[in-house]
């Protein structure tokens, strides 16, 4: 990122503090990354840091052209990130200080005081999309009715609740048509803050009117829109969470990253949590892997009641999926299920933008993808799953 700057043995002069500078520099940003909500303030931030300790040592480091380098790259950066020349600095003992309303910064602060080396924190997705189809923190895929009301998350720092209502008549399958999400009041980072988001009304705010939580320096939680009524971000800096909410169609679909350890912070009252545990079983659809699908004007096993046409044989359903996915994973036997189901194009979009949330939240880039294994468990070698859509996998394979 920097060439200009050394951190070996360079040859200083013994009263230019050039290298502390960059020492400090590379303290203050060696925790962040760029998929981070705040990334840009924070590097500015630690430039401006960076561009006040070289101005210190202008006329000890004089003649010095690694002191030289620093300033020009300095100077390149801060143009380059739009960083402006006044506003707040990194504090000057980076391994000393941390904002608490900062979980990535706390974590990082714990390990210094702690005197040993720790694991970054681990995170976990949990998503919900479709008919709908839920994927958990343990990377588990189901496809459930859970018509009505039901936790999506429930411990100490936040509370997530959708109602999922029927699709078409005669199905079990029903999809999201409201979500409810309650950030719990947390030290002086965040007062409780409540948001709701309906069919056709997806607002920017919280339910108080407000668009972040904390005070208008720290930000710690904030609403971002970034498509008007139809995708909307929120970013608990204080948690450590992210979480996507979007409408395609008449429904909704929910992606969420969280830290671990507080994702397993909960009472044993709140076990309830169909992201950590899972649908009940009395409320899969899928059945040892099979699924009740229309195809051909006939039912897969486990009888249910007749559906209507959905204008979609499976040879069109999947060939209109692979428009949109390519890869035959999860997601694409997804949208077939779907498709079969209701006949809506829009559950292919729901689909589509459901496996960009997992690319966009998951941590673990091997794991994004689920394929269906028949009767099986796996993703990649070694994580298992419910296989939702086996069935539709099998009878696939005969021409495709």
């Amino acid at each position: 990122l920097l060439s200009v700057l050394c951190l070996g043995d360079c040859q200083l002069h013994t009263s230019c503090g050039i290298q502390k500078c960059t020492t400090d520099f590379v303290s203050f940003t060696s925790h962040l990354n760029t998929a981070f909500e705040d990334f840009d303030l924070e590097f500015c931030k630690a430039l401006r840091a960076y561009s006040v300790c070289t101005y210190r040592n202008s006329k000890v480091c004089r003649g010095n052209l690694v002191y030289h380098s620093a300033v020009l790259g300095i100077g390149d950066l801060m143009t380059q990130r739009n960083c402006t020349k006044d506003g707040p600095t990194s504090s000057t003992n980076p391994e000393m200080t941390h904002d608490p309303c900062n979980y990535s910064g706390h974590t990082k602060a714990r390990k210094h005081q702690g005197g040993e080396k720790t694991p970054p924190p681990a995170y976990l997705f949990c998503g919900l999309f479709g008919d709908p189809h839920l994927r958990t923190f343990k990377d588990h895929f189901q496809t459930c009715k859970v018509e009505g009301a039901w936790p999506l998350i429930d411990n100490n720092y936040l509370s997530v609740q959708v109602t999922n209502v029927p699709v078409v008549p005669g199905s079990s399958a029903t999809a999201t048509n409201k979500i409810t999400i309650i950030f719990k009041s947390y030290q002086d980072c965040t007062d409780q803050k409540v948001y709701q988001a309906m069919t056709d009304d997806l607002p920017a705010a919280f339910v108080d009117g407000t668009i972040s939580g904390g005070n208008g320096n720290t930000r710690s939680l904030h609403i971002v829109e970034k498509v008007s009524g139809k995708y909307i971000e929120m970013h608990a800096r204080h948690i450590g969470t992210t979480v996507y909410i979007r409408q395609l169609g008449h429904y909704l679909t929910l992606a969420i990253r969280m830290p671990q350890e507080l994702v397993m912070a909960y009472e044993e009252s709140q076990d309830l949590q169909l992201c950590v545990n899972g649908c009940p079983s009395s409320e899969l659809i899928d059945q040892n892997g099979q699924l009740p699908l229309p195809v051909i004007g006939r039912l897969l096993p486990w009888g249910a009641a007749a559906h209507p046409q959905s204008g979609y044989t499976l040879e069109t359903a999947a060939t209109k999926c692979h428009e949109k996915m390519l890869v035959k994973d999860i997601y694409f036997y997804s949208c077939i299920f779907d498709l079969l189901t209701t006949g809506d194009v829009n559950f292919t979009a729901a689909a589509h933008s459901a496996l960009q949330d997992v690319e966009a939240l998951h941590p673990s880039k091997e794991h994004w993808h689920i394929f269906p294994r028949s009767g099986g468990d796996g993703v990649g070698r070694d994580s298992k799953f419910f296989v939702s859509l086996g069935l539709v996998c099998l009878a696939l394979v005969t021409y495709m």
